[in-house]
């Protein structure tokens, strides 16, 4: 397994307003420094670093660790998934600035962010995030899964702490190259007898990708999947970024591209610290709302070709993979009506979880890790 390092500059967004160009001044108690070439550079409290035109690099959110830190401590750079060629340096869509290193393409494979657990020896399962969303919110889930399996939780490109290359500059969020990627990166982690779970709308993206990969995957649960053809639609705090101009500067704003996005979906109550560490990549780098609109147009545009496979392979009799679907009740984008008159006929599990929404992991994230321990080593579980 390749291991690349990552550069762990943190970063801080500086007052707005406009800054004098070529002067030093102080500002709030921060040094701020902005120059007119061609690049703009920042300084808040921190070594000078080229931004990227939404990119503060360097500095600290608070004095002390965080939970990013502690999160971001457990994980490691994954290389996987070649980066196709591109000419020259990649741009902002809006102002057309050079974007900073995040959002260029890598000279050959792109790096995925990974946090691993358990004895490699053991049955592995791999938990793959929706959309918009990060490998953090398997927090609650990894330590119960750690003791009998071998867990790990990714980051997709375009999100958290993997890279983020701009649209048309090595990879452009189709969820067809969702599903090449996948498939890289399960054949770089060499996991063995393999299950698969995943939430929400990248669910389509990994029943393709499991289709044809059937001999490798022993078990696939769904969480809240879009599995119904009212599901087909992307509901509107997720369409919002696929809208010209306006998608794109909502998806530079941290607390709609995050906050917002996670707790819209479900009856969450997000502690600030769990919060800040769905912000950093927005506070970061642009790269990171670039990446979401991206991925948003792509949705919008194939999601329900998507979907239409999705419901026809797994109702066919080529699909082999012992298939479960659990769902949160509390769920505000997707209906559960037409959920159990699709599993029924097809004596597909379904586990029902009252108190959580959208994003089952956030709201009960222990109570979906022994369901899903119960559901791969067949324990008895009342569906």
């Amino acid at each position: 397994m390749a291991v690349a390092a990552l550069n762990t500059a943190t970063a801080f967004f500086p007052p707005r307003g406009p800054p004098c160009p070529r002067i030093r001044r102080e500002c709030f108690g921060f040094r701020c420094r902005s120059s007119l070439s061609g690049e703009e550079e920042y300084l808040v409290d921190a070594p000078v670093s080229i931004g990227d035109g939404f990119s503060f690099s360097g500095g600290k959110y608070a004095e002390g660790s965080s939970r990013f830190d502690e999160w971001f401590a457990q994980g490691k750079m994954v290389d996987a998934h070649p980066a196709y060629c591109s000419k020259g340096k990649a741009k902002d869509p809006i102002f057309g600035l050079t974007m900073g290193g995040g959002s260029q393409t890598t000279d050959d494979v792109f790096r995925w962010f990974c946090v691993e657990v358990g004895d490699s020896s053991n049955p592995s399962i791999i938990l793959i995030h929706g959309f918009p969303s990060q490998a953090y919110s398997f927090r609650k889930v990894l330590p119960v899964l750690s003791e009998e399996y071998h867990a790990i939780a990714f980051d997709w490109l375009g999100f958290g702490f993997s890279d983020k290359p701009q649209p048309r500059y090595g990879f452009d969020y189709t969820l067809d190259e969702y599903v090449s990627s996948l498939g890289s990166l399960i054949d770089e982690l060499k996991a063995d007898n393999l299950s698969l779970v995943v939430q929400g709308y990248f669910s389509p993206v990994v029943v393709k990708y499991a289709s044809h990969h059937q001999e490798k995957i022993r078990n696939l649960i769904l969480v809240n999947p879009p599995l119904t053809e009212e599901h087909a639609n992307l509901p509107p705090n997720l369409s919002m970024f696929s809208t010209f101009l306006l998608g794109e500067i909502f998806s530079q704003d941290p607390l709609r591209a995050s906050d917002k996005a996670l707790t819209s979906c479900g009856p969450y109550v997000m502690k600030e610290e769990d919060a800040m560490v769905y912000r950093r990549p927005y506070l970061t780098s642009g790269s990171s709302g670039f990446a979401l609109n991206a991925i948003s147009k792509a949705m919008k545009k194939d999601l329900k070709r998507y979907v239409e496979y999705m419901r026809a392979i797994i109702a066919s009799s080529s699909w082999k993979i012992n298939t479960a679907v659990c769902w949160g009740l509390r769920d505000r984008w997707l209906s559960y009506k037409g959920i159990e008159d699709f599993c029924k006929p097809l004596n597909l599990k379904l586990v029902e979880l009252p108190k959580a929404g959208h994003h089952v992991q956030e709201d009960s994230g222990e109570e979906l890790g022994t369901i899903i321990a119960q559901i791969i080593g067949k324990k008895n579980v009342k569906f």
